[in-house]
């Protein structure tokens, strides 16, 4: 997970990247379009080649800030092609480092069957819900073998045969992520494709749940950074002051500085909880198979600590800008709704007061938070 990527050269094409995706962010919200453009522009920008697990965490929170929806599919990318090496997997064949992966497991879903055929296997099921599955080159996937019981993932092409997208994503917020289901009929997945069999007991395998709700606590983050950044453009330029303040500007007005300043200093603080639960996941994985228990659980209560920090900050942040902004800011045209609905619609990805409990069981009794899909 660590190496040395030149950050601050990807850090100035992530902001590249970020002031185009800002842009036209309303009007692409409006549209509701699947992110083909996005993902194009991520692969054009070299980014989703970084390979240092730092610099892809600023990264994300940078794309992230302009468009929660690109920063929720490049940290999720991340993640898939990291996951390869839960099981030891190989590097990536040539070229592969240049192209977009998505991931399906949704944990709730009934697993995807996996039967075993000549050379391999087929799978074939339903999932609900498989975020930037649909706009993928590649995919990791996880499905149970019928004859052992057993959880395997393995890699597909996106676009191989018996794969089929529903294009059914319909909600409020996150509307360019591409996040609807997928159905496999008879996929063949070659015995070279697959990077393991998941083992239950691994604490260095479980990591992959946990990194999953560390990605979700960065694009929370990003979400609050994000709406600060638009609504200040906007108290500057727009905003009028109050008639009754007695000041000749908005910026000049008591009350919205000292919102403001709350705010900043919420999201700066939530920001730098997640980077420090970015931190101690890199060192986790770092270690590999000599990762213990123990130094599993104090990871997985740390991100869970940021998760419950920045989901308070993010729906906080995104509903109070309307406030500091004033009536006018909710015109359509200005688009300050999307940053509310896709906070709102991210952090119902699962209940956060599982994540506060587990902070607290393990602050109190030392209790390990349990393997599962969110934790």
């Amino acid at each position: 997970m660590t190496s040395t990527d030149g950050r601050q050269e990807w850090l100035t094409v992530a902001d590249e990247v970020a002031a185009a995706l800002r842009a036209d962010a309303a009007e692409r919200d409006r549209a509701g379009a699947e992110p083909v453009a996005e993902v194009a522009a991520l692969r054009r920008s070299g980014l989703l080649a970084i390979t240092d697990w730092g610099t892809q965490q600023a990264v994300t929170r940078v794309v992230g800030a302009a468009d929660a929806n690109v920063g929720h599919l490049l940290g999720y990318h991340y993640l898939q092609v990291w996951r390869r090496w839960l099981f030891g997997g190989a590097p990536l064949d040539e070229g592969d480092d240049h192209l977009f992966w998505a991931g399906v497991s949704n944990p709730l879903d009934a697993a995807l069957a996996l039967t075993p055929v000549a050379g391999g296997f087929e799978v074939s099921g339903r999932k609900t819900f498989a975020t930037g599955a649909s706009v993928a080159d590649r995919l990791v996937v996880s499905a149970t073998r019928v004859d052992t019981d057993e959880k395997v993932t393995f890699t597909l092409d996106a676009r191989a045969d018996g794969i089929t997208y529903a294009g059914d994503w319909d909600n409020i917020g996150q509307r360019l992520t591409a996040s609807g289901g997928v159905r496999f009929d008879n996929v063949r997945v070659p015995a070279e494709r697959v990077l393991g069999v998941h083992d239950a007991a691994s604490p260095r395998q479980s990591l992959a749940a946990i990194a999953f709700q560390l990605v979700l606590a960065q694009v929370y983050v990003a979400l609050a950074e994000g709406a600060l950044a638009e609504a200040a453009r906007y108290t500057r330029g727009t905003t009028r002051p109050w008639f009754l303040s007695g000041v000749d500007a908005a910026t000049a007005d008591p009350y919205i500085l000292a919102a403001y300043g709350e705010l900043v200093a919420d999201v700066e603080a939530a920001g730098l909880l997640a980077d420090h639960a970015a931190a101690a996941l890199g060192e986790a994985s770092d270690r590999g198979d000599d990762l213990t228990a123990d130094q599993r659980a104090a990871t997985a209560a740390l991100i869970s600590s940021a998760k419950v920090v920045s989901t308070r900050v993010a729906n906080q942040t995104t509903s109070r800008v309307f406030e500091l902004c004033g009536a006018r800011a909710t015109a359509a045209a200005h688009g300050f709704d999307r940053f509310w609905r896709n906070a709102r619609t991210l952090t119902l990805h699962d209940p956060v007061a599982y994540k506060a409990r587990e902070v607290g069981a393990y602050f109190l009794t030392g209790e390990h938070a349990p393997f599962t899909g969110y934790s």
